[in-house]
Order: structure tokens, then C-alpha cells, then sequence
């Protein structure tokens, strides 16, 4: 499931990470996007429609490249499912085989409408494409290629014969001794040689039985075949060995024309492979610059929120989604972001637990000070031994909650961190659930609360 998009739950491309945590593919999130005025999140929407916040709000500059996920998707052992193909592989070679998959429907690109298998495509189009025809500039006729082929030996002397034209001077085919009333330029000629072999051949084999018979009289009586006397016996050797020549040097230029495509071909798989590798070249960059812009998009939004001057004022907004969270175990504890005593001082934060913990725990908000691995510790004395002020502030300034505490100098929690953070310690009891919620204090106004921490750095 985690590797479907949130929106057209395909498998993921370019897979992006929104700030309510939800995937989408790239293209999904710009087309949501480009296509709704205000759109927010399907998952959180279906999740729980009460429960949307800011962060269900969908906008591209606030997502973030998932490099982690599209290199684990990349990696997916996946099979092709068109009917008749075999091909299994990893999904970043599968668009690969999409475009070279032997088995799969294709549209025939002469637009005759037909949806033919990849590697039927060149018998669809010599046989059965309406489209793909030759017109004869004799007759008109609309022939396919096949069918031109052999037009052009068999029934267009025919035609030449019985419908005579202004004489122009042109060539006869090399195989014109043996039955073939091709004529043209020598262009001409040259193709009419290359697509005529197969009727040239069973001109030739004709023409051998022909030979045969005039040669032996048995065979001569028992066909009833009568020799023409056109052409001596040494002038049809003479044929044999023109016709063998030719074949020869046909076979010899096929052969060549096969040397150059195999060599061409293999020029043309190194450039591929080195697109390939350009490709994940860039791929790897592109994901390594996706990485440093989210890193970059956190360090810009704790510049934002950090204060380096010991006084830190945290905003908690759904604070009745995030107490119910907390009352089931979903979310039993929040942390605010991190703040600094001095520029160079020691870094902390405030974890609080909006239905308690330890001795509060269901009756209290629980609110702990954390002190956290800094920059500059080595620099610092310590145990951590400031003042440590707690409050929750009154919307209607009337009555602040307000306690306050002075370090355990021997705790581990004010000890120089060895970890990213210590222990927190703070007030378990920090003020009841039924003071928070009652509505004749405004500690919770329009679904959202003020916490302030100050520490004495005097």
C-alpha cells in the first residue's frame, strides 16, 4: 500500500511526500493542484474528515522528494502481464520493456485502425494493411506489396503487351532469358532484383525443367513437351551461369547488409547504454539535489521558529484532535521545535502530554523540558543548572498557569547529552484536564493553545 499514490493508486512515479505525510506522484500532485482552488488532501479526507488541518493543504513547493521510496519502488521484482510475454525484471527496466515488448498491442502506424502484436506488425503490414499499398502507374490498381511483387513480373508484361505505350528507352531485368518481362532504369532494375528473388527462383526452376526435358528424351516424350529452339544448350549453360553468378553476388551482398545491421546494431546498444547510464546519472543527482532541497526546506523552517535568547513561545493548533490522540495512544506525546539559550548556547526543547503522564497521566497536561545534543556543548559548563519557567498563557490575559523548577544537578537529564536528546523531566502535573477544558478560562480558544518557556540565563 505504501507504494500507491494517494490519488490514482497506481504504483508511484517521482514519488512526493506531502506535509501531512500522504504519497502522490509528481504529476498527480500538479494536476490536483493546477485543477482545485483550495485542494487538500484525499487520504486525510477519507482518514477522517473532521480532523483536516493546515498541513492536508496541498501545494507542490510544500512537498518533498521521496528519494528513500522511489529507490525501494525502483527495486520492486515485477513480471509482464500481456498475454504471451515472459519478461520479469525490476521496475525501473520495466518502462524499457514496454516499448520493446514483442507481445503487446499496438496501434499500425498507417492508421488503417488495426491493433496488431508488436512483432506481427511487419506480416500485418505486408499482408493485411489496408493502407499499405503501392499503386501501379499503368493500370491504377492498388496492390499490396506482396501482391505487387509479383505484378510486376507475371501480369504486368501482360498488360505492357496487350495496351502498348510510347517506346522509352529502358533496361531488361538480368533474369529476362529465363521469363521475366521487367524493364526499367537501372535504379529501377536494382530494386526489381532485390524483392523479385523468390519469382525469379521458380522462373529458374521452370526453366530447369524446361532444360531437363529438351535433354532427355524419356522425360521430353512423357510430358509431351516440345524443345523451343531458340536457345543452344551452350547458350543456356551459358544462362545457368549468369543466373548462378548473380545469385552469388545477391547472396554476397545480403551477407554484407547482414554484417553492417548486426554492427550497427551493436553501436547502436553501446549508445543506449551509455544513455542508460547518463540517465541514472542524472537520476542519482536529481535525487541527491531533491535530498538537499528538503534538507534545506527544514533548516529554513526551524530558522523560522528557533529564538536564541532563552524565551520560546510554542503554538499548538487542533488541540482537540491531538487530545484525542493522546487519550487513544495515537500520538501520546508532542514535541516543540528546538530554541537555544544564547546564539551559542545550549539547545532544548518542550515535550508535552496533553493527557498526562506518569502521576497526570488522564488528569493532567504533562509538561516536560528536554535538553538536546548541541552544536556548541563542548563549549558549555555543565550540568544544565538554569531556571526553568513554565506557562500557559489565558487568551483573555486573565489568569496565566505558571510553575517553575530548578535543575536536578545530579539527574541525567541536565547532564551534557550523549544522545540526540536526554531524559525530560519537568511537571507531570502541570495543570487538570478539567481546568483546560472548562470554558471559563480561555487557555484553549479557537482549537489552539500558547505555551511559554523562559529560562533564566543570568
Amino acid at each position: 500500500q505504501k507504494y500507491l499514490c494517494s490519488n490514482c493508486n497506481n504504483i508511484l512515479k517521482k514519488a512526493l511526500q506531502t506535509l501531512c505525510g500522504h504519497r502522490y506522484c509528481s504529476a498527480c500532485l500538479a494536476w490536483i493542484v493546477r485543477n482545485n482552488k483550495n485542494p487538500v488532501c484525499q487520504k486525510c479526507k477519507e482518514e477522517d474528515p473532521s480532523t483536516l488541518s493546515e498541513g492536508s493543504l496541498l501545494a507542490e513547493e510544500r512537498a518533498f522528494g521521496d528519494a528513500a521510496i522511489n529507490k525501494e519502488i525502483s527495486e520492486l521484482k515485477v513480471h509482464c502481464v500481456t498475454l504471451g510475454c515472459s519478461w520479469s525484471g525490476t521496475m525501473k527496466n520495466f518502462e524499457e520493456h514496454q516499448s520493446l515488448c514483442e507481445y503487446a498491442l499496438i496501434p499500425c502506424h498507417t492508421g488503417c485502425g488495426h491493433m496488431v502484436m508488436r512483432k506481427k506488425l511487419a506480416d500485418h503490414l505486408e499482408n493485411g494493411c489496408v493502407n499499405n499499398v503501392t499503386m501501379c502507374q499503368k493500370c491504377k490498381r492498388s496492390l499490396s506489396s506482396s501482391e505487387y511483387e509479383w505484378y510486376l513480373i507475371i501480369f504486368l508484361p501482360f498488360f505492357q503487351q496487350n495496351h502498348s505505350t510510347p517506346s522509352i528507352n529502358k533496361d531488361g531485368c538480368r533474369f529476362s532469358e529465363v521469363g521475366c518481362s521487367f524493364r526499367g532504369s537501372k535504379e529501377k532494375i536494382k530494386d526489381h532484383e532485390k524483392i523479385a528473388v523468390g519469382a525469379h527462383m521458380l522462373l529458374l526452376l521452370q526453366h530447369i525443367k524446361e532444360l531437363k526435358a529438351s535433354l532427355c528424351p524419356a522425360a521430353r516424350a512423357a510430358n509431351g513437351f516440345v524443345p523451343q529452339p531458340e536457345l543452344s544448350l551452350e547458350n543456356k549453360l551459358h544462362v545457368f551461369e549468369n543466373i548462378v553468378a548473380v545469385l552469388n553476388k545477391e547472396v554476397e551482398t545480403s551477407n554484407l547488409e547482414i554484417t553492417a545491421f548486426r554492427r550497427q546494431s551493436e553501436l547502436d546498444q553501446n549508445i543506449i547504454r551509455g544513455l542508460e547510464l547518463k540517465i541514472a546519472e542524472l537520476h542519482r543527482c536529481l535525487t541527491q539535489k531533491d535530498a538537499g532541497l528538503s534538507s534545506l526546506h527544514k533548516s529554513l523552517l526551524f530558522s523560522e521558529q528557533a529564538s536564541y535568547d532563552g524565551v520560546f513561545l510554542w503554538k499548538i493548533t487542533d488541540v482537540g484532535r491531538k487530545l484525542q490522540d493522546s487519550v487513544t495512544g495515537r500520538t501520546v506525546s508532542l514535541y516543540s521545535p528546538a530554541f537555544y539559550t544564547a546564539k551559542y548556547g545550549y539547545k532544548v526543547c518542550l515535550r508535552v502530554y496533553l493527557n498526562g503522564d506518569g502521576t497526570g497521566k488522564g488528569t493532567h497536561v504533562s509538561l516536560f523540558f528536554v535538553v538536546m545534543k548541541g552544536d556548541y556543548d563542548a563549549l558549555l559548563p555543565w550540568p544544565f543548572r538554569h531556571k526553568v519557567t513554565f506557562m500557559l498563557l489565558d487568551q483573555n490575559n486573565r489568569e496565566h498557569i505558571i510553575d517553575a523548577f530548578r535543575p536536578d544537578l545530579t539527574s541525567a537529564s541536565f547532564q551534557r547529552p550523549v544522545n540526540d536528546m536526554n531524559v525530560a523531566s519537568g511537571c507531570p502535573m502541570f495543570l487538570p484536564l478539567s481546568k483546560l477544558q472548562s470554558p471559563k478560562y480561555a487557555y484553549v480558544k479557537e482549537d489552539t493553545l500558547f505555551l511559554k518557556c523562559i529560562i533564566e540565563t543570568n
